[in-house]
């Protein structure tokens, strides 16, 4: 953005404050905070640019950030997670991990005096968690069994790994692409069960044939948020699975960074997504200006995709593409991790695996490379007794956000009361079905009510003249083929209320019966 368009536009705050100082620039004045303390840092970097580190300031736990890491297509080893697991531990009952719904970890706890030795640490294993906040591209999704599927198309990990290393100069922070005018999400699906939520990013590979060469279709536009919620619509191009999908991704980014403040995109944080760059433009518009930035024409897209499926959630024990070898998918309840667990997954991946671990955006876990003579040893293991492959119907598919326990955001707790209701829930119902239900503390959606079959957003409601917890509840919401958002089903059930509420629901659309 050049001297000239900032003087005829009125910019937002944020958009102001990354003009004084880019979110990046923080990285050389890290060792400055931690010693000076966060209680004295300027306000603007403390609660804004040190996102562009991954370091999230929360007003809920002053002096006890959440720390958000970079981990692509959700592949993680033994050694990465324990240096995590050690990371937590030092902050007693205050430290602890989740599992997010974009297959990453992020960890609470943490203080920023401890910063500098943490990216240390973070850096000798090969983990970075560098422009995953704010107006950045998030963390990159893929199939969480790529490399290991016996139906996959597309094996996504080397592309995405790639797009990483772009994207944020291999973990170093790159400001060619620190000035979105909003976050921003990539994901690239390499099997056909749509794993990666398409729907919801703003820039979604989904494997297709052209001409009889393998390679993906590419969707654009779609996110969550509390203004507006809209599904990818296909942008008409079709890319071969090779270096042309990082070449598309970083022309698009290039396209929305720099005609973002024309376009009227850094003046209302609210209205600042791709999608409204679509909604201004037009596609044929948009098209034409990617392929003017990418220096080649776009070729059309193929006529239908390989998205075939219906979505899976890889719990259980499966074989893979490698004879002889297995991948187990354990049901982390709500994603949260304590530290003792993180050392119990690195262990149990390398008695029984290769070390590898894989992170789903259902927020749980799964060990590949297990012999088939190490899966009985393994689902004897005291761990899988709570993280078991065999979870009740609606624990099973429970999904959610962090909830008020951490976030400022959330108007309601979330992980705590959903397990509980779930639980409750699958005691008193036969259910037949798999039923996907989704949390989210306030309308930013983090945990994706929208996708659910079941969708929770957290609100304040009225009862007995009293403001009390509640939610909005969402259903219709369709995952893997033929993916669509669900619809508001009913506005403002006080928590209490929640439990009968779900049950009716259960009981009417979802075919449950009484035990």
């Amino acid at each position: 953005m050049n001297t000239a368009t900032q003087g005829q536009i009125k910019l937002n705050k944020i958009e102001k404050a990354k003009l004084e100082k880019d979110g990046l620039a923080v990285k050389e004045e890290l060792e400055h905070f931690a010693k000076i303390g966060w209680e004295a840092l300027d306000k603007t970097d403390l609660e804004v640019r040190l996102k562009w580190l991954g370091i999230f300031f929360r007003p809920v736990t002053p002096g006890k950030f959440m720390l958000r890491l970079r981990i692509p297509n959700g592949v993680l080893n033994s050694q990465q997670m324990r240096v995590l697991a050690e990371i937590v531990q030092r902050y007693g009952e205050d430290g602890s991990a989740d599992v997010t719904t974009r297959q990453n970890i992020q960890l609470r706890g943490v203080r920023l005096e401890d910063m500098p030795g943490i990216f240390s640490k973070l850096e000798r294993v090969g983990l970075t968690s560098i422009q995953s906040g704010m107006d950045n591209v998030r963390n990159l999704t893929g199939s969480p069994v790529a490399g290991l599927d016996e139906e996959e198309l597309i094996d996504t990990r080397e592309l995405l790994n790639k797009l990483q290393d772009v994207i944020t100069n291999k973990g170093q922070g790159n400001y060619a692409f620190s000035n979105l005018p909003r976050k921003f999400n990539i994901a690239i699906e390499g099997g056909r069960d749509n794993s990666i939520h398409a729907e919801i990013n703003d820039v979604a590979f989904v494997p297709a044939y052209r001409d009889g060469q393998l390679g993906f279709n590419v969707l654009v536009g779609g996110y969550l948020s509390a203004q507006r919620c809209a599904e990818a619509i296909p942008m008409g191009v079709w890319v071969p699975a090779n270096d042309e999908v990082i070449d598309l991704s970083c022309a698009i980014l290039k396209v929305y960074t720099e005609n973002g403040a024309a376009e009227g995109l850094r003046q209302t944080r609210q209205k600042a997504r791709l999608m409204w760059l679509l909604d201004n433009w037009g596609m044929e518009k948009f098209r034409a200006e990617v392929a003017k930035v990418l220096g080649r024409e776009l070729l059309p897209a193929a006529p239908e995709d390989e998205i075939t499926q219906e979505k899976k959630d890889y719990l259980g024990v499966h074989a893979q593409k490698q004879p002889g070898y297995y991948y187990v998918g354990l049901h982390v309840p709500v994603g949260r991790l304590s530290a003792e667990k993180m050392f119990e997954i690195a262990r149990l991946a390398e008695v029984y695996g290769n070390g590898e671990i894989r992170l789903t955006v259902e927020q749980n876990v799964i060990l590949p490379f297990i012999a088939e003579g190490n899966i009985e040893p393994l689902l004897s293991e005291p761990l899988l007794e709570e993280f078991t492959v065999s979870p009740d119907p609606l624990v099973r598919s429970l999904v959610s956000c962090t909830g008020n326990h951490y976030c400022n955001f959330a108007l309601i707790e979330t992980k705590g009361r959903g397990l509980k209701i779930a639980q409750q829930l699958d005691q008193e119902l036969n259910i037949p079905q798999r039923v996907r239900i989704h949390w989210t503390g306030c309308p930013n959606s983090c945990g994706q009510p929208q996708v659910g079959d079941i969708g929770l957003l957290g609100t304040k409601v009225r009862k007995d003249g009293k403001t009390v917890e509640g939610v909005d509840i969402y259903t219709g919401g369709k995952v893997g083929k033929d993916a669509q958002l669900g619809n508001l089903f009913r506005k403002g059930v006080p928590c209490d209320e929640l439990p009968e509420v779900l049950r009716e629901i259960l009981v009417e659309q979802f075919r449950a019966t009484e035990k």
